[in-house]
């Protein structure tokens, strides 16, 4: 965190403008070497940039940010540019030359943020998911995230565990003390309320089938319709539909958008019991793992025959040679449309019950995780009569939280986090 980092932190070029970013303590030096000076704090001055030979790189808007108020918590300038490759790439090469700067690293500029305390994890993980959004669901919801709504409900949380901690430690170190010798009357009702409001936050729907989409899994028999509902609902002909039956050997996947609901839809191997083709044997193998990952299963082969929770449907509806189902939730026929608008509905009304509402906050797996640690640990807490195992327990809840907020963490789970930024984020 010595070194000063500078990257492109705008969109790649031609574009009208490109905003370099400098973060580091020679961002200062880095600026008067290109500049010929440091401007006034947080204005923006137009200057000539020139590289170490005194050749002109451009004309530019500069901008002197001093730390620690900043958005990294260091010393950071920007350079406006132009936004052409060349105009880039030459200043870039003069930021190169000058000692002590090197280009960042993926996700380096946020990374300082965090361990400078600017952020702290769980608005990192937010910002990562706002920054791979794709849908207007999955923006509302990074957003939330980014803000601080799971940070500051945890932090409310942390310090009324401390206010419990606090009681039990004084039971322990002044239990001749008549005043502090028990518990205080509500103890154990004021850790059933923290509970239950974890347990509320635990009950929501995960970030996870947001940020990868509600996974539908097209099943059935082979020459059951499979693959032509799936290119019909990815708007792509992206598998091969043709009469021969075992034409699909793998799970296809496509993601795709509706009404603003991000969807992975499958499409698989036709399924039957008995095949002398390896290929077709592994591909049924692969449907069946599909099965079990799916978050819906649209059963297209008879009707009682799918897994459990399997949406009946009524494929190829208008074929007479086809066995017609007798209580399908939709009939239908990818090729000529008919009820696809009702099928692609009901698909986004049942997908929003499984999603995050709107700009609502949504807990990751690891946010999950510790979660459910410090409620079981709650309630080891509300469950235990000895003093030193309460207070154990609720130190076991306040480290939860800790490496939630990023106060406890790993190098190798942090490498992982910002690696998924882009390089100048």
């Amino acid at each position: 965190m010595t070194d000063t980092i500078f990257a492109l932190s705008s969109g790649a070029p031609p574009a009208a403008i490109a905003v370099v970013r400098i973060s580091g303590p020679a961002a200062g030096a880095a600026l008067a070497a290109l500049a010929g000076r440091v401007p006034p704090e947080r204005r923006a001055v137009a200057a000539t940039l020139c590289n170490g030979a005194g050749e002109v790189l451009d004309r530019a808007l500069v901008l002197w940010l001093p730390g620690p108020g900043t958005a990294t918590g260091e010393d950071t300038a920007e350079l406006h540019l132009h936004g052409g490759r060349a105009v880039v790439a030459a200043v870039s090469a003069a930021l190169a030359e000058i000692p002590g700067l090197r280009a960042a690293e993926p996700g380096e500029f946020t990374r300082r943020a965090f361990a400078n305390g600017r952020i702290d994890l769980a608005e990192a993980e937010g910002l990562a998911d706002l920054l791979a959004a794709e849908t207007e669901l999955q923006r509302r919801t990074a957003l939330a995230m980014a803000g601080g709504a799971l940070s500051r409900t945890v932090e409310d949380w942390r310090e009324r565990l401390l206010g419990l901690s606090a009681a039990v430690e004084a039971v322990l170190d002044f239990a001749d003390e008549d005043d502090v010798a028990t518990l205080p009357a509500d103890f154990l009702t004021r850790i059933d309320a923290l509970r239950a409001e974890i347990a509320t936050w635990l009950a929501r729907p995960r970030a996870e089938v947001l940020r990868e989409g509600f996974r539908v899994v097209i099943a059935g028999p082979p020459n059951a319709g499979k693959s032509t509902l799936f290119n019909t609902l990815v708007q792509d002909e992206a598998a091969i539909a043709t009469p021969i039956a075992g034409t699909t050997r793998d799970v296809l996947t496509r993601p795709v958008a509706y009404d603003g609901v991000p969807f992975l839809f499958a499409d698989t191997a036709g399924l039957h019991d008995a095949t002398d083709d390896v290929v077709e044997a592994i591909g049924i193998e692969r449907a069946l793992e599909a099965l079990d990952r799916a978050d819906l299963v649209l059963w297209l082969g008879p009707e009682g025959e799918g897994p459990s929770g399997a949406w009946e449907v009524a494929a190829q509806c208008d074929r007479a040679n086809v066995a017609a189902k007798r209580h399908p939730r939709h009939r239908i026929s990818a090729v000529s449309g008919l009820g696809m608008a009702e099928l692609i509905a009901d698909l986004v009304a049942t997908a929003r019950q499984a999603m995050p509402k709107p700009g609502e906050a949504a807990l990751n797996e690891r946010q999950h995780h510790l979660l459910r640690d410090a409620a079981r640990a709650l309630q080891s807490a509300e469950d235990e009569s000895n003093p030193l195992l309460v207070a154990e327990s609720l130190r076991l809840a306040r480290v939860a939280f800790d490496g939630l907020l990023g106060r406890t963490t790993t190098e190798d789970m942090l490498d992982a986090l910002f690696g998924r930024f882009c390089i100048g984020k």
